[in-house]
């Protein structure tokens, strides 16, 4: 036995080895069925390089562009009024590499089928490792489309869609690619965004100028913004640039930053205009209807980032259960860790697998009125269940590793305070639900392209089967839903699709996922599958050896 040297206390032993590299399209199998099944396989190759880079190099830059904050300079040392926020460098050379990949613009700067899948599968892949620039990622992307509806912002369309990025703080004609941010909420209203109060008065037919506040005003350093503001004819739309069109800095004002429970790497601030100038961009009191797609937009990428914080945190447990020894065997080895670990494992496949569904829905939308209903009514269901489910999800994975899984040098702290943004962001879990309940009402197609999908994957299970009943009463219209019981129907539905997008997948996991998730074999917490399950079958499509 070797002989330890004078003065030390004991030997490093039964630690894992450190996680990182590892190439994060590679590893999963599940992400690679999905893209593939919805019609994203030309982009095969892109994805690959950017899971390499993402599971290596971005995810080592990650952890400082987390710890030193974002600090807001509101004046420079003579006293003039700056308006900056200052990022760690890391910031902006995990902004360059995501949005050279694609992450933000693909969908637009290479329009061909399947280029929503695998601009979504990029996002996913990003958000694994760093969270918190997902955000003016996932708002210079929702926003690009809404900008084509003005012919005069042309420009601003393409270069927020170029594989180009520049964090200087200067005007837009001097950048050959933008960042986009969003501005709707107020102290007063919140997500009731018909109650703002900024004003918007015209200065010359599309222009306005622009007084008020926002109370989130996300990613303050993008180069331009989507507003919602008050003009004579209603409530407007309007894209507001950081810098005059006539040069000079614009009349916004950052307040202060939040401090914010996650998200460290992000700033997002309190705002004020003070004559701010601005760009109309559709009608007047057509702001709501406008922004709109920007708005379904990013409720996608809500799901398929929590998607990814499950994903990160099931690799993360099984990496540590794989290598950690207890009681004289590998963790993984003990019979109560193994249904614990398969029970995330069937939650995150089932995440991943919807949230790509709805992917490649709004990637056939343009030619195909049902996948069109479909993916307006699965986003907001699919952001209600599959973000809600997150916080729960990454504790649980937080819980396999112990006090381990609790300290900053591993990545699920952070994890964990991101997990609940996506379940508040773009509209909390209420605002979803009645979104849906609205839908069904009003747009007979959603209710008839939810119960299309449903109907495609009978036969396949009989648990799946026996849930469709109840769930065709409510889509034909023969059940009405009271808004009091619309998270639980919602809830339902989402099992389904998820359930339904796995059998039709041919997904091994799908027989699990029925059994527990819709056959009443399973109890309130993750780790309570039945007896009978094959474990072996769910964990082998985790994480590679």
């Amino acid at each position: 036995m070797d002989t330890l040297p004078p003065f030390a206390t004991h030997r490093v032993e039964n630690q894992p080895p450190p996680f990182a590299p590892r190439d994060l399209w590679r590893d999963d199998v599940a992400l690679r069925e999905a893209v593939s099944r919805e019609g994203g396989d030309s982009h095969a190759e892109a994805l690959a390089r950017y899971g390499a880079l993402a599971g290596d190099e971005i995810y080592r830059l990650s952890f400082d562009a987390h710890r030193d904050k974002p600090r807001l300079r509101s004046h420079d040392a003579l006293g003039h009024r700056i308006d900056l926020v200052e990022f760690h460098p890391n910031y902006h050379a995990i902004m360059r590499a995501a949005i050279e990949h694609g992450v933000a613009g693909l969908s637009w700067h290479d329009p061909r089928p399947g280029s929503h899948v695998a601009r979504a599968a990029l996002s996913y892949l990003h958000h694994q490792v760093e969270p918190g620039t997902s955000c003016p990622l996932t708002m210079t992307h929702a926003a690009a489309p809404v900008l084509r509806h003005a012919p005069a912002l042309a420009e601003w369309a393409r270069k927020a869609a170029a594989p180009s990025y520049d964090g200087r703080d200067v005007g837009f004609g001097d950048k050959a690619g933008l960042t986009l941010g969003m501005g709707m909420t107020e102290k007063q209203g919140g997500s009731d965004v018909r109650a703002n109060q900024t004003v918007a008065t015209s200065v010359s037919g599309d222009e306005y100028e622009l007084v008020g506040h926002k109370w989130f005003f996300s990613a303050p350093m993008s180069d331009g913004f989507l507003v919602l503001a008050q003009a004579p004819g209603g409530l407007s739309c309007f894209l507001m640039p950081r810098w005059h069109p006539h040069g000079g800095k614009n009349a916004l004002r950052l307040m202060r930053l939040k401090d914010k429970l996650g998200d460290w790497s992000n700033a997002s601030s309190e705002v004020e205009f003070q004559g701010a100038w601005a760009q109309r961009i559709g009608d007047e009191g057509r702001g709501v209807a406008t922004i709109i797609e920007m708005v379904m937009l990013t409720r996608l990428d809500c799901m398929l980032g929590s998607a990814g914080e499950m994903r990160m945190a099931l690799a993360q447990a099984m990496h540590h259960a794989r290598h950690r020894r207890s009681f004289g065997k590998p963790l993984l080895d003990h019979a109560l860790m193994r249904n614990v670990l398969a029970d995330l494992a069937l939650e995150a496949e089932a995440a991943i697998q919807f949230a790509i569904r709805v992917a490649g829905a709004v990637d056939r939308a343009g030619g195909d009125a049902r996948e069109q209903a479909f993916a307006r009514i699965a986003t907001a269901i699919g952001k209600y269940w599959i973000c809600k489910r997150a916080p729960a999800f990454v504790n649980e994975a937080q819980e396999c590793l112990g006090g381990a899984g609790y300290v900053e040098e591993s990545v699920l702290p952070r994890l964990y305070r991101q997990a609940p943004l996506n379940s508040i962001w773009e509209g909390s879990g209420n605002i979803q639900c009645l979104d849906v309940l609205r839908a069904l009402a009003r747009e007979p197609q959603t209710a008839a392209a939810l119960l299309a999908e449903l109907e495609s994957a009978v036969g396949r299970d009989v648990a799946f089967d026996a849930q469709l009943d109840p769930l065709r009463a409510v889509l034909s219209g023969q059940t009405p839903v009271a808004e009091a019981q619309a998270r639980v129907w919602t809830e339902r539905l989402a099992l389904a699709l998820q359930a339904a997008t796995l059998l039709r997948a041919g997904s091994p996991l799908a027989p699990a996922f029925c059994a527990s998730r819709l056959g009443g074999q399973h109890g309130l917490a993750f780790g309570t599958l039945p007896e009978g399950l094959d474990f072996d079958l769910v964990l082998q499509r985790v994480l590679p050896a």
